[in-house]
């Protein structure tokens, strides 16, 4: 049987957390390599350092990684009660997309997981077996209940609220680089099974510059059960601005469970992040690729001081009620990503 014929259904983000996964960089030919790989070592720690502060922090690598790591989060000033260590050897960082997506019984309470296919964004960047092999680490390693999704899906290409709706994008999920024997409906069939959810909310595609083809986390959030915050570009040369108004158009059409539209936050854009003679012309930079965590929401910037205060303005008056941390993410998006990316949080 599947999860949600069992009773599972994966939480939203809001909910009460066990912990947040981090997957540590590795440094070869590809990434991270020389300075950079540094540079990231200690990024990373500090992230760590700041989730820490609200929850624990479980982390892939490999075992051999683990003193070094452990150095470095000490120098971050993480708190060591907060920080586990996990032998589960890694290639790449982005946990949010290779790791497992946590369900919950409704009534037991129990915590599983869904192992479903990774592929590195459609076979982008090879090697992926050891990031394709995390989510069965975690089973045994937490002894956890192991459901297979049956398909490729990474954690960025969906958002859920707590009430059954699903949001995602066609630029992604309909990417024959992932599924190309599936349809529409054999991919919205395996989404409902593997996770619990009873409707799904489709956009048609992402911001310049995303490796992933359009992930929904550099999009929009779901930021309660009718209330969604969506990325805006008003600057009409960019070519982020026809996207994301379409894509606003969109969401206003949708519907809440209970009938009427979602309430919708817009968060401007910041300015393009470029890297001269990079791989990605345009980074794929969203101040809604943050990471709620138990009490407080961990937000990257970009070293744009009124872009990003206008940007943690917008989120504390989102989520009066948690501690707001901003968190400098340039030179990690150069890789592709920033926070929400690079973590998956484990219901309590």
């Amino acid at each position: 049987m599947n999860a949600a014929a069992m009773g599972f259904a994966m939480p939203p983000e809001w909910a009460e957390q066990q912990a947040v996964w981090l997957s540590w960089p590795v440094a070869d030919e590809r990434h991270w390599a020389g300075q950079k790989s540094d540079l990231m070592g200690r990024k990373f720690a500090e992230i760590a350092s700041v989730i820490s502060r609200f929850e624990t922090v479980r982390i892939n690598a490999a075992a051999h990684r683990h003193e070094m790591i452990r150095r470095l989060c000490s120098d971050a000033k993480a708190d060591p009660k907060h920080i586990e260590f996990f032998d589960h050897p890694n290639n790449d960082v982005w946990c949010r997309d290779h790791g497992p997506i946590f369900v919950k019984h409704h009534e037991t309470g129990e915590v599983a997981l869904v192992d479903w296919g990774f592929n590195a964004w459609g076979g982008k960047f090879p090697p992926w077996d050891l990031d394709d092999a995390i989510p069965q680490r975690v089973s045994a390693s937490l002894g956890m209940r192991r459901f297979e999704g049956g398909m490729i899906l990474e954690g960025g290409a969906i958002e859920i609220n707590g009430v059954g709706q699903l949001l995602t994008t066609e630029a992604v999920l309909l990417n024959p680089n992932r599924n190309p024997h599936l349809h529409l409906r054999d991919i919205e069939t395996f989404l409902k099974d593997g996770l619990g959810v009873s409707e799904i909310l489709w956009l048609k595609s992402g911001i310049e510059g995303d490796d992933t083809d359009g992930h929904i986390d550099d999009l929009v959030r779901f930021v309660s059960d009718d209330a969604v915050l969506a990325c805006v570009e008003k600057d009409r040369s960019s070519p982020n601005h026809a996207v994301l108004a379409h894509n606003v158009a969109t969401l206003r059409e949708f519907r809440k469970v209970t009938g009427g539209p979602f309430d919708l936050i817009e968060m401007p854009m910041p300015e393009a992040c470029e890297v001269p003679g990079w791989r990605l012309p345009v980074l794929p930079a969203s101040y809604v690729n943050y990471l709620l965590v138990n009490g407080g929401v961990i937000v990257p910037q970009f070293r744009q001081k009124k872009n990003d205060e206008r940007a943690l303005d917008i989120i504390r008056e989102t989520f009066p009620h948690r501690e707001i941390v901003g968190i400098d993410c340039l030179d990690l998006v150069e890789e592709g990503g920033t926070l929400h990316c690079i973590s998956q949080q484990q219901p309590a």
